[in-house]
């Protein structure tokens, strides 16, 4: 009877992996002290009358452990490239040098590590809420099928299956929060 109610785990399971995706993608902006061309990806440009991610108008290097370097590719948008980046929040200051735009990445102090390991903490508290989300639609496709004639038998197989998939998502989340927290907290 358990082939009649079948719940797809692979959804489930794809959707709290997506999570998990994106827990690490929001990770890669976070500044650590040391330079990484990802750090640009969420900074987009006014370019040609469209907002355009600022990869596809130069090309982004990190020639050294503490500076990035953005070479633009059209001189007439380099004081847009140079806008753009003073206004993400990163608490880069850009050194203009013709087309190619220098970031000095500074060294980080105690309290902005701090600061920056709650900011991970919160970014991962919303990946575990997203879990949580899946796996209540996971038990939410097994209530249906309980009150659609599913026995208690497999009704109980699946809720654990559905439980295991998010504890490995959770443990996932935590995992990535603490190599990130070392990472930030590392001088």
């Amino acid at each position: 009877m358990a082939d009649e109610f079948e719940i797809d785990l692979d959804d489930l399971e794809r959707r709290m992996d997506g999570a998990l995706t994106a827990l690490r993608q929001e990770f890669l902006t976070l500044r650590t002290g040391r330079a990484s061309a990802s750090m640009l990806e969420p900074i987009t440009v006014d370019a040609y009358g469209a907002v355009t991610p600022l990869n596809q108008v130069g090309t982004v290097n990190v020639p050294e452990p503490r500076m990035i370097t953005v070479n633009v590719w059209d001189k007439g948008l380099v004081g847009k490239v140079e806008k753009a980046i003073r206004e993400s929040g990163l608490g880069i200051n850009p050194v203009m040098d013709g087309t190619i735009i220098r970031l000095p990445i500074p060294e980080l102090n105690e309290e902005r590590r701090r600061e920056l390991t709650k900011v991970a903490g919160t970014y991962a508290e919303n990946a575990r809420v997203a879990v949580r989300n899946v796996r209540r639609d996971g038990m939410d496709q097994i209530k249906k099928a309980k009150s659609d004639g599913m026995g208690e038998d497999d009704q109980k197989f699946w809720e654990t299956a559905v439980q295991e998939l998010t504890d490995q998502g959770i443990k996932k989340i935590d995992d990535s929060l603490e190599s990130k927290q070392e990472e930030i907290m590392q001088v």
